[in-house]
C-alpha cells in the first residue's frame, strides 16, 4: 500500500510540475527534461507513468479542462443568488488566471483545434439550468432583456479578453505584473456593474 501510494504521489507530482510549467509559465514546449528538473525526479519517470511528453501534456490539458468544467457545475448548481453566482465565477476565473495565466491562451488555440473536453450532457444540464435563472433575472428587471447567449457572450468578454491578452497588454502599457494584478482585481466590480441593472451591493472591494 506504501509503493502504491508512493507511485502516485510521483504521478501526481509530475502533472502539477508540467501543468505549472505549461500553463503557469507558458513554457509550453517544455522537455521531459525540464519537467523532470523541476519536479525533481528522474526523466525516465515521465516517461514511466505518461509513455512520452505529449502524452503528458494531454493528461494535463484534459484534466484542466475537466476541473475547469466541475468549478463551473459547482458554481451553477449551488443554493447561491444567480447575482453571486456570476461574483463566484468572476472570483474563481480571475484566481486561476493568477496562478495559471497561460492557461486561458492554450485553452483558445486548442478549441480553435477542435479540442475541448466533451461533456456535452454536463454542458448542456448547465446551461439549462443557467438559462431558467438568467430569465428570472430579466423578468425581474435586474439584467437588460437579451438572448441569453448574448448574456453569456458578454460576461465570458468581459472575464476572459484581459486574461488571453495579458502578455499584450503588459507589453504595450509597460505594466509590471503587480500593476496588471490590480487591474483583475478591479475588473470584478466593473463587470458586474456592466452586467447588472442596480449596482452590486455585494462585492467586497480587496
Amino acid at each position: 500500500m506504501y509503493i502504491k501510494n508512493k507511485d502516485e504521489a510521483t504521478e501526481e507530482l509530475i502533472k502539477k510540475t508540467a501543468k505549472k510549467l505549461f500553463f503557469g509559465e507558458g513554457k509550453f514546449n517544455a522537455t521531459t527534461q525540464e519537467i523532470a528538473d523541476a519536479a525533481g525526479v528522474n526523466r525516465t519517470l515521465i516517461n514511466y507513468y505518461f509513455r512520452s511528453r505529449d502524452k503528458l501534456f494531454e493528461i494535463v490539458f484534459a484534466d484542466a479542462q475537466e476541473k475547469e468544467q466541475q468549478r463551473t457545475e459547482s458554481i451553477v448548481f449551488s443554493e447561491l443568488p444567480f447575482k453571486a453566482k456570476i461574483e463566484e465565477f468572476i472570483d474563481d476565473s480571475f484566481v486561476m488566471a493568477k496562478e495559471y495565466p497561460y492557461m486561458e491562451i492554450y485553452l483558445v488555440t486548442q478549441f480553435n483545434q477542435g479540442c475541448y473536453f466533451k461533456d456535452e450532457e454536463g454542458m448542456e444540464r448547465m446551461l439549462k439550468k443557467f438559462y431558467e435563472e438568467l430569465v428570472v433575472e430579466m423578468e425581474k428587471g435586474t439584467i437588460e432583456k437579451m438572448e441569453p447567449i448574448q448574456f453569456i457572450i458578454n460576461m465570458v468578454s468581459l472575464i476572459s479578453f484581459p486574461i488571453s491578452m495579458r502578455p499584450l497588454f503588459q507589453k504595450t502599457m509597460r505594466l509590471t505584473d503587480e500593476e496588471y494584478e490590480k487591474i483583475l482585481d478591479d475588473r470584478k466590480e466593473i463587470i458586474m456593474n456592466t452586467l447588472f441593472k442596480e449596482q452590486s451591493k455585494s462585492i467586497n472591494n480587496k
